[in-house]
Order: C-alpha cells, then sequence, then structure tokens
C-alpha cells in the first residue's frame, strides 16, 4: 500500500506515519470470521473523555468565521468569560466613542466650537471631550442637565434618538447574552458524576454490563433517563473502512427502564443477550479488544427547567470483568443514608463466568454456586442489630464461623433478595 491511515478515527491517509498494518479476521466487522481486514496495533485515543467534553478538533472548515458570526448571539454564549466580557466592555464603549464623534462633528460644522458662536447644536459642546461626554450622558439616560441638546439642529435631536435606540438594542443583547451564559446548565454537570469504571456480572442469571451514576445534589433531575453507545471501528462486507462505527446500546429504552428516579446512585445494566455487541465477547476477547462505550445522561435541571447532558466513557480496559459494585444506600432509623466513599468502589465475584454470553446461553459454560453468598447480603447482615441471634460471627467470606454448623449448609441457607435486571439502588 502507498499510504496508510495515521490514525484509527481518521479516514485520510497519510504517508507520514509508517505504522503498520496487521490482518485479522472480523465477522460482519466486529468478531472472528474467515474475511480479511486490516486494523492496527497502536492503541486509540479517548472519543469522549472521562469529564464529558470530546476529543475532537475542527480543521479546514470553510468560512468559519462568517458561519460563526452570522450565530452571534450562540458565538457569545459559547466564548469563555474573558471574551464575553471584552465584548461587553468593547460593545458600549465603542458606541459612545462612535457618537461622541457624530456629536462632535455636529458642533464643527454649525460653528459651535468657535468663540461667541450663536445658539449651539448642542449646549456646552466645545471640545471632543464633551461630545463624548454628552454621548455618555444619553445613551445610559444619565442626563446631568449641564449638557443638552436644543432646537437648533434637526440632525442633533435626531442623532440622540437614534443612539437612545441603539443603546437599547446593544443593552438588550449583551444582557441577554450574559443571563443565557450564566443560567447555562453546564455546570449542573459537575455535580452529576459516573463511575471509574464499568463492570460485567451476573444478574439474575444473565450476564450484564453495568455502571454506576449518581446526583451529588439534593434537588432532582427531572426527566432523567440514560443511553449508551458502543464506537468501534470495522469494516464492511463491501471493504468500506468506518472508523467511528456507533451501536446503540439497550438500557431499556424499549421498556421505559432507561428512565431513572435520580434520588439516590444507580446502577445502570445492559443484558448482554443476543442483540447485544457483547454477545459474543468473552472476558479474554474483552481484554483484547479495542473499544468505546459512551454513556450519557440528560434530564432537566430543576432549578430553571433547562436540559442538561452529562457524559463520560469506558474503554475495553475499564471494563471489569466478575465484579459488581459496593452498595452505597444504607437504611437507618427514620432515613436512608448513602454512602459516596463506595460509590467507585467494586468487589470481585469469583463464580462470575468467564466465557460469552452465547456459550453461556448454549450451555457451554456451567455457572458454580459455591460463592453464592455476595456481598451484599453481607453488609447487610452485619448491619443488622440482632446479628447475634443468627447463632456466630460472620467471617470475612460471608461465611459463619459457628463450629456446630457446616459452611455450605450456612451459604446455603441464606436467602439472596430477588434484584432488578436493570439498575438498582443497592441497600
Amino acid at each position: 500500500m502507498g499510504s496508510v491511515r495515521a490514525n484509527r478515527y481518521n479516514i485520510v491517509s497519510s504517508e507520514e506515519d509508517g505504522m503498520k498494518l496487521a490482518t485479522m479476521a472480523v465477522p460482519n466487522g466486529y468478531g472472528n470470521s474467515k474475511g480479511k481486514v486490516h486494523t492496527r496495533h497502536q492503541s486509540h485515543s479517548r472519543f469522549v473523555k472521562k469529564d464529558g467534553h470530546c476529543n475532537v478538533q475542527f480543521v479546514n472548515v470553510s468560512e468559519k468565521k462568517q458561519r460563526y458570526l452570522a450565530d452571534i448571539f450562540t458565538t457569545c454564549v459559547d466564548i469563555r468569560w474573558r471574551w464575553m466580557l471584552v465584548i461587553f466592555c468593547l460593545g458600549f464603549v465603542l458606541s459612545w466613542l462612535f457618537f461622541g464623534c457624530v456629536f462632535w462633528l455636529v458642533a464643527l460644522l454649525h460653528g459651535d466650537l468657535d468663540a461667541g458662536a450663536p445658539k449651539p447644536c448642542v449646549s456646552q459642546v466645545s471640545s471632543f471631550t464633551a461630545a463624548f461626554l454628552f454621548s455618555i450622558e444619553t445613551q445610559t439616560t444619565i442626563g446631568y442637565g449641564f449638557r443638552y441638546v436644543t432646537d437648533e439642529c434637526p440632525i442633533a435631536v435626531f442623532m440622540v434618538v437614534f443612539q437612545s435606540i441603539v443603546g437599547c438594542i446593544i443593552d438588550a443583547f449583551i444582557i441577554g447574552a450574559v443571563m443565557a451564559k450564566m443560567a447555562k446548565p453546564k455546570k449542573r454537570n459537575e455535580t452529576l458524576i459516573f463511575s471509574h469504571n464499568a463492570t460485567v456480572a451476573m444478574r439474575d442469571n444473565k450476564l450484564c454490563l453495568m455502571w454506576r451514576v449518581g446526583n451529588l445534589r439534593k434537588s432532582h433531575l427531572v426527566e432523567a433517563h440514560v443511553r449508551a453507545q458502543l464506537l468501534k471501528s470495522r469494516t464492511t462486507a463491501e471493504g468500506e473502512y468506518i472508523p467511528l462505527d456507533q451501536i446503540d446500546i439497550d438500557v431499556g429504552f424499549d421498556s421505559g427502564i432507561d428512565r431513572i428516579f435520580l434520588v439516590s446512585p444507580i446502577t445502570i445494566v445492559h443484558e448482554i443477550n443476543e442483540d447485544s455487541p457483547f454477545y459474543d465477547m468473552s472476558k479474554q476477547e474483552l481484554e483484547a479488544s479495542e473499544f468505546e462505550i459512551v454513556v450519557i445522561l440528560e434530564g432537566m435541571v430543576e432549578a430553571t427547567a433547562m436540559t442538561t447532558q452529562c457524559r463520560s466513557s469506558y474503554l475495553a480496559s475499564e471494563i471489569l470483568w466478575g465484579h459488581r459494585f459496593e452498595p452505597v444506600l444504607f437504611e437507618e432509623k427514620n432515613y436512608y443514608k448513602v454512602d459516596y466513599s463506595r460509590f467507585h468502589k467494586t468487589y470481585e465475584v469469583p463464580s462470575t463466568p468467564l466465557c460469552s454470553a452465547r456459550d453461556l446461553a448454549e450451555k457451554k459454560y456451567i455457572l458454580s454456586h459455591a460463592n453464592s453468598f455476595c456481598y451484599e447480603n453481607e453488609v447487610a447482615l452485619l448491619s443488622k442489630e440482632e446479628m447475634g441471634d443468627i447463632g456466630g460471627s460472620l467471617g470475612p467470606e460471608g461465611t459463619s464461623t459457628d463450629t456446630n454448623s457446616d459452611v455450605d449448609h450456612t451459604q446455603a441457607t441464606v436467602p439472596l433478595e430477588p434484584r432488578p435486571l436493570r439498575r438498582e439502588s443497592e441497600i
């Protein structure tokens, strides 16, 4: 080949990077098959950063400045505060200078600057400084009463009316842009968090991909709902290379489970079934894969009713196979307590199958129930005051230390509470 792609997300060929292309088999662009496609060993950059910012730069945009100026209000709302303050100050100062020059020219042409001049167009305007001060007084409606326009010059009267109208327009535009910028719900995302890692574990005898979301404010996120997409490069059957193919990850849109009541942290669950892009992926294949899962939380800010969107992403290396999230919601005497120190923590579940969900569905892997006593039961039991009635203290693995009880029998008699399939607020 004369050229190769410089980046896995770049569809433009480059001859500067001498990266070697390897061949691997991919079915429909995602798994193993007899078809050969080109890929590379270089790890790709994150498309969506952990803080939600998209790692994208636009280049070679035609007429970029003209397009941004055509939508000047949105441009003012999107720019940084330092530039907004510059525009705020320049908008007023330049308008004062412009109309100051106009009134100075009117006085100059009428002869008001000469000594012993007849009735002036603008009283007490005998210099450019005086004309500039009169412009400020007119546009800001200060009106000290020392300088004023007379009926001698209709053009001066017209300029006073025109400046008043222009001043109102500038006030409306600048103040509107500043208020819109202040009311943007972007900063609300600082109190909406995602877990550092995603996990893969069994949930109701099904292999599931899970991650956690939380709201650090007591104010609610109205109509909150979640979405997720898989970003992965692939090659079509016709040989077309798609560097950033987006595949929807089902988190309960059809059943309405994607709409959440985000008061306490919630675990979002994606069931790995035959419709899932991870259906044929085992633990070993997941660790060797290169993809990115973009997770999105949307809702309306309760205080302003404006829609906000919080984003994050998980690379394949950030997905922990065989782990579950530690519980964060605990029931006290008269209220529920959320411990955010446990929000990002996980614990290992050794009984999680290492095979793919397809092999699990086809009974190619035998589930082990030896470690059926889970971490949530241990925390719940330890939090009860009647723990002494169990007959023995609980060990580090959640088993009874009573010498009169058999370990396997104890684990078998501990009831496991049924848990929702899609998400949970662990208690």
